[in-house]
């Protein structure tokens, strides 16, 4: 039976978000800005999956806006907030140097658009010092974005305290909080920002929908520009059932964290973490080991190229990952772990292993048994791979 632990690059869909999206699908083809009875009842799907999104961040439904997914909602609220006349007087953007990509080329996209930009430095653990933003913070800050986890390590980053010192500095505070929506509890009135973005398929739902957090009393200019959905700040008739699917994917996750679901993964997390430096030499944790969500390890194999590692793994019925999905296939070192510091030898040779709520005991001893085989395997040919990566860009 293949195993899957790449949860952090997606999910498998709950059955039961299956089956909402698939009535859906089925019986509520109304178009839910008609006033009448289809469009209606339609509408109303849509208003409980906002309800379940709410719950899930502590907000109220009138504060969150349904999206086509996690990069939207970072664009959303990035070029929405640079698109307002109230900021021509604040050109400056703060980032964090290992964002996602979503977030990243956005704000260097802004950069080209004649906007100051500051990619701020993490530390050797992946955690950014209070200190470290405070400093980049100038009278002209209008936005800081700091994701709430790190989709590579998954490092949680204390956005509270970072929150409050763009707020004394006058600007204003985003978080992709894709990476830690569904494996952490998420309260945007306890973190203390002004935007925070979900995406539905990183914690059960369907992919391509999502939703971004706004606070009241908060206005962006429209990304997409049309009809007046989602109150005028997201054009575009809205993606009903797959929307429904982000609102049940929302109630379980919640329902799981509350019963204690993010415990029994840490405890796998540990444990396979721990069988591998056991069993494996040469082998290093990237990140905090204290500071990150429950599901997620990322582990340096020394002298074997991660790429084929990965491909080792797979021919094993073993799916793991090198790092972010979204920039798969490139031959670039990972951002992230380059952002820490590491040597590119580490950096090339790390995995990502990311477990969800179906990963089982029997998985973890089976990835025990084959991984200290298949490293072995590529230490005693020699991973010539290495040698053809470029070098990384300054």
């Amino acid at each position: 039976m293949p195993i899957y632990l790449d949860y952090n690059a997606t999910t498998p869909v709950e059955s039961e978000v299956v089956f909402a999206v698939t009535a859906a699908l089925r019986e509520q083809f109304g178009n839910p800005s008609s006033i009448h009875s289809f469009g209606q009842q339609a509408k109303t799907l849509l208003d409980e999956a906002r309800d379940h999104v709410a719950a899930m961040l502590g907000a109220s439904p009138s504060e969150v806006v349904l999206t086509g997914g996690g990069t939207e909602g970072d664009n959303l609220a990035l070029r929405g907030l640079a698109g307002m006349p109230a900021m021509a007087t604040r050109r400056h953007i703060v980032v964090s140097a290992f964002e996602h990509e979503a977030v990243l080329n956005t704000a260097r996209a802004l950069g080209r658009l004649g906007w100051a930009v500051t990619e701020i430095a993490v530390g050797p653990k992946g955690v950014i010092s209070p200190e470290t933003l405070k400093d980049a913070l100038r009278p002209d800050t209008a936005i800081v974005s700091v994701m709430h986890a790190n989709n590579e390590i998954g490092t949680i980053q204390p956005i509270a305290e970072l929150s409050r010192l763009a707020h004394d500095a006058g600007a204003l505070f985003h978080t992709d909080a894709v990476q830690s929506a569904g494996k952490i509890p998420v309260d945007v009135g306890a973190l203390g920002v002004d935007m925070l973005a979900i995406s539905a398929h990183k914690f059960g739902g369907p992919k391509g929908v999502g939703a971004i957090w706004i606070r009241r009393g908060l206005t962006l200019m429209a990304v997409n520009t049309g009809g007046r959905q989602e109150r005028g700040r997201r054009a575009g008739t809205e993606n009903v059932p797959a929307l429904v699917g982000l609102g049940v994917a929302a109630r379980i996750a919640s329902e799981r964290l509350a019963s204690g679901g993010a415990g029994r993964l840490a405890a796998l997390r540990d444990r396979i973490e721990a069988g591998i430096l056991e069993r494996v030499p040469g082998t290093a944790i990237n990140g905090d080991s204290e500071h990150r969500v429950p599901n997620t390890t990322n582990i340096s194999f020394e002298e074997v190229e991660g790429e084929s590692l990965v491909i080792g793994l797979d021919l094993e019925g073993i799916a793991v990952s090198t790092g972010s999905a979204c920039s798969s296939g490139t031959l670039e070192p990972s951002h992230v772990l380059q952002a820490l510091g590491l040597p590119t030898s580490r950096v090339q040779s790390a995995i990502r292993f990311s477990l969800g709520p179906q990963t089982t005991d029997a998985e973890i001893d089976r990835v025990l048994d084959v991984l200290p085989g298949a490293v072995a395997r590529l230490r005693r040919r020699g991973d010539r791979r290495l040698s053809l990566r470029p070098a990384p860009r300054s």
